[in-house]
């Protein structure tokens, strides 16, 4: 059967349009198997994050359960902190919100970076591990003692803390347990508020990540005023020249800090004094 000239270009434009459509179909089924495989690795990664701590929540609860929640005035978690630090050096205590994922190892390296992209096994990890500033010292008694830790989009390590944006949800979670080697204390939450790290060039601002102890009475009441100035609502509560701070900090990720990239441009802070 001849083709007339028309013919052929009809048929010739078909094919073409044919191998087209067909190039993008690979091209569509190649970018999503991509984004499967992407999405298969980001589930992976959560998994594996959780199932590093299981276990350790599992030895707490079973001491617990097995001879009280404090014998001697050990618990589970002291307990476990002890064995950590047989494993680890760097492991300086546990952290607990109740309610919320926040129920981590501290760490504190050297340096503020090994533990952002490192786990208390001192294995590779995009979560990291929730740290004390390589500055700060957990058991000075007048100290601020900041511990960072990373805001992760599947909820784990300080994504939790992002809640304190919303004052119902302070209401009934104003205290959060620290656990050492040695003890548990627990801290009352006295202010929240963003913030950033600002410029050496930028003047009148409040670093609030550059106070890890207090010279004296003035320097103080510097800090404390400079975070009621910034909070975002008001707790009620407030501290006093002599009384223990910790400082919690993780970033904000909100749709308008995105618009500059995924670096962290505001963080969220919780203050709190030792009880």
């Amino acid at each position: 059967m001849h083709l007339y000239k028309g013919d052929k270009m009809k048929h010739a434009e078909t094919t073409k349009k044919g191998k087209i459509r067909t190039a993008i179909t690979i091209i569509l089924v190649i970018i999503l198997l991509g984004c499967l495989v992407y999405l298969g690795i980001l589930f992976y990664m959560s998994c594996q994050n959780e199932n590093i701590y299981s276990d350790l929540y599992e030895d707490i609860i079973e001491y617990e359960k097995n001879v009280g929640e404090s014998e001697n005035g050990i618990n589970g978690y002291i307990k476990k902190v002890g064995e950590l630090q047989q494993e680890n050096p760097d492991v300086k205590g546990w952290i607990k919100i109740e309610d919320t994922k926040i129920n981590y190892p501290l760490l504190q390296g050297t340096d503020n970076n090994y533990y952002l992209e490192n786990s208390y096994k001192k294995e590779k990890s995009k979560y990291g591990s929730i740290f004390i500033n390589a500055k700060s010292d957990i058991k000075n008694e007048n100290a601020n003692v900041i511990i960072y830790g990373h805001d992760m989009k599947d909820g784990q390590m300080f994504k939790d803390l992002l809640k304190y944006e919303d004052k119902d949800f302070y209401e009934t979670h104003q205290k959060i347990r620290i656990m050492t080697e040695e003890a548990e204390e627990e801290y009352e939450i006295i202010y929240i508020f963003k913030s950033r790290v600002f410029y050496k060039d930028e003047q009148n601002v409040f670093r609030y990540y550059n106070y890890f102890s207090f010279e004296n009475e003035n320097q103080y009441n510097e800090y404390i005023e400079n975070c009621k100035k910034i909070q975002l609502y008001d707790t009620g509560k407030t501290a006093n020249y002599g009384e223990k701070l910790i400082t919690l900090i993780t970033c904000e990720y909100s749709s308008e800090n995105r618009k500059n990239g995924n670096s962290c441009k505001k963080s969220i802070i919780v203050n709190l004094k030792f009880e």
